[in-house]
Parts: structure tokens; sequence; C-alpha cells
């Protein structure tokens, strides 16, 4: 079988050690977040190691991607959260898919859709505590609540959630976490007075989920930290993640530079001594960053090497520093840091974004590979 010229390699193993971790961490119900097809990993493949690990639940973005859950065989809880009018909640009601309502007209919709396939619908309530992006504003939270008590009342669905995000769980100490769990307390306590009693309550991501114990209610969403990755660096404990994916290629070609010769588009890097450099075959059409030019890490013959130039569309350039590894040799763009390759979140200090950004874009016309190693710690 012929090598891959670029792989993402994703440990299963290592997910599911995540998963069992994050969970005996929090100490209530896990949803294991696996939509953008399971943050770069695969989403039906992690979603199965993520329950293997003991996710309660699973979560994604749209009614797509959990259909896509259902057809790749998984029965249990899946919640959906982004719609748009149109949606088909008819599809998602028929797989047994919890909804998301952020509004009495979402609330419209899926009423008629429940008319369709004849069944009741499960609904999750989302309130807007202030990170004002998807939820009903508090000002018409209460028309929410009493729309839903009503369609309860009438059997046409169960409420089984209520929920909300937060916009600063990464910074433990931002005033916006204590305001948004108090807006929380206070937006459970009108639920609770019209009625509703649903089975979960949910407020934090990864990073409230480890940095705020207070916001865990009855189950919390992990999504980066189920991958290995940090979701507030400088602020996390160390659990023991370890990183899934392991993006790596191989070098294409190997050549001598001398002195003054300019590297890659507009000759943004010039060699001030003779050096060696390797072309690896990947680049922004495969979802590595073009801001990681000049400034980003890779690990070839078992050192960093730097990026030289521009990255290109389909390839880039490291540093070899004069040593002449063979065409071929691998190349470790990030994995897990165990033997000193750059880590996604080494990549995205230098590209200055965040890890989710640098493993959901990557790919392209890479291959993906499946590993399961039995001891991933």
């Amino acid at each position: 079988m012929t090598p891959a010229r670029a792989e993402i390699v994703v440990d299963l193993a290592a997910v599911r050690h995540n998963v069992a971790t994050l969970k005996a961490a929090t100490g209530v119900a896990m949803m294991t977040v696996v939509k953008a097809d399971g943050y770069g990993h695969g989403m039906a493949q992690v979603a199965a190691a993520a329950r293997q690990g003991g996710a309660d639940w699973l979560g994604v973005a749209t009614i797509d991607e959990a259909l896509a859950l259902r057809a790749a065989g998984d029965t249990g809880p899946v919640l959906c959260w982004l719609g748009v009018p149109g949606e088909d909640y008819a599809a998602a009601i028929d797989a047994d898919i919890d909804v998301t309502a952020y509004s009495v007209a979402e609330l419209d919709e899926i009423r008629m859709a429940v008319v369709a396939v004849g069944r009741p619908a499960r609904v999750q309530l989302k309130v807007d505590t202030g990170l004002s992006r998807g939820g009903a504003p508090a000002d018409r939270w209460a028309d929410v609540v009493a729309e839903a008590r009503a369609g309860e009342d009438a059997r046409i669905w169960t409420v089984t959630g209520i929920w909300s995000h937060f916009a600063c769980s990464d910074e433990p100490e931002h005033p916006a976490n204590e305001a948004q769990e108090r807006a929380f307390r206070d937006a459970l306590a009108v639920a609770d007075e019209a009625g509703l009693r649903p089975e979960v309550r949910h407020l934090s991501n990864s990073a409230g989920a480890l940095l705020r114990p207070s916001a865990r209610f009855d189950l919390v969403r992990c999504g980066l930290a189920s991958y290995g990755l940090d979701p507030a660096p400088g602020h996390t404990p160390d659990l023991g993640l370890v990183p899934a994916m392991t993006v790596r290629a191989r070098l294409a070609m190997v050549k001598d530079v001398a002195t003054g010769t300019g590297v890659s588009y507009g000759h943004t890097w010039v060699a001030d001594h003779p050096t060696t450099v390797g072309l690896v075959p990947v680049g922004y059409g495969d979802g590595v960053p073009r801001h990681a030019s000049n400034v980003a890490e890779t690990w070839v013959a078992g050192k960093r090497r730097p990026v030289r130039g521009r990255i290109c569309m389909d390839q880039f350039v490291v540093d070899l520093g004069g040593e002449l590894p063979p065409a071929g040799q691998d190349v470790v763009l990030f994995g897990t840091g165990r033997a000193g390759e750059p880590t996604a979140q080494d990549w995205a200090e230098a590209c200055g974004t965040i890890s989710y950004e640098i493993v959901t874009r990557i790919g392209g016309r890479m291959t993906r590979t499946y590993v399961d190693q039995e001891e991933p710690a």
C-alpha cells in the first residue's frame, strides 16, 4: 500500500479516554459535542468513541449533522441547536432528535412538523444569558416558556432541556460568567414557575465545565476538551487529556539554499546563511493556515523545523538547518507534543487564533486515518 502523501491520524482511544476523564472530573451527565465533523476528527467515528467513553448525549449544530449520526447508527440522545426558518424539523422529530427553540416562531414551526409526523417532539429551550448570539432574549423568555408549557399540555412536545452558553468561560475571572450564571438561574426560575420540568439544565462548555463547578447543573457540554485540547490555556488543570489528532506529511523534496536565496512567494524569507530546506506537500488548500507563514514550526527527523516563506495552496517549505533527511521523511505539523513536536495549540498561538480553528479547518486532500491505541496516556 502506498504511504499517504499527507494524513490526519485520529486516535479513538484518546477520545474515549478524554470523555471518561471529563465525565469523572465533572460528576454530571456528559454531552460530547461532535459538530463540524467532530471538530475535524470525523463525526461518526468520534461519536462512537465518545459513547464508549461514557457520553450520555451527543451535541451538534444542525439537523443535518444529527441525522447523519442516526444514519451512522447512533441511537442515543442527540441535541441540535442551530436552525433557520423552513428547517426540516419533521425529519428530526421522526429520528427522535432533540431540537432547540429560541423563539415562539420556532416553536410554531416545530408544532407544524409534529402534525406532519404524527408524534410528539423533544424540544429544548435556549435562553440568551449574555452571549448575545442564539437564544431567547430575557424580555421574550416568558413568552417562549408560556408557549412551551402550552405545547406540553397539548402533548405536542416534551420540553427535555433548558440551556444557555457562556461567552467568557475561558477567562474564569471575567464578570460575565457570574452574570450569565445568575441570569440562567433566573430563567430556570421562570420555567419552573410555569411548570416546566426539563430532564437536563445545562450552561457549561468545556472551559465552564472544568473551571466553574457551580455552573455544571445536570449536564455539561464538552467539545474541544474531548479531543484533548485545552479550552482555557493557562487556567485549565492538568487532567491528563490526550490530543487525539496528529497531522503529518512526507517530504517531497530536500535541497540546499545559498545565502541570499529567497523562499516562496514574495521572498518574505531570505536565507542569511547557507542551509537546507524541505518541501512539505500540503498548503492552505488543505486547511494549513496561511497565517502560519514564517511563524509556525513542524517536526522532522527529531527536531522542530520552522516554516520559511509563505504557505502556498499546495505546499510550504521548512528549514532543515543544513541537514539532508531523505525525500519521503515524515513531517509532523502538529500532534500530541509528547516527543517534542508542535501541538495544535502551538500552531494556534503562532497564527494568532485558537486551537478550535486549527483542527476544524485542516483536511482538504489529506487522508484521514483512525488508530485505536489501548494506552492513550
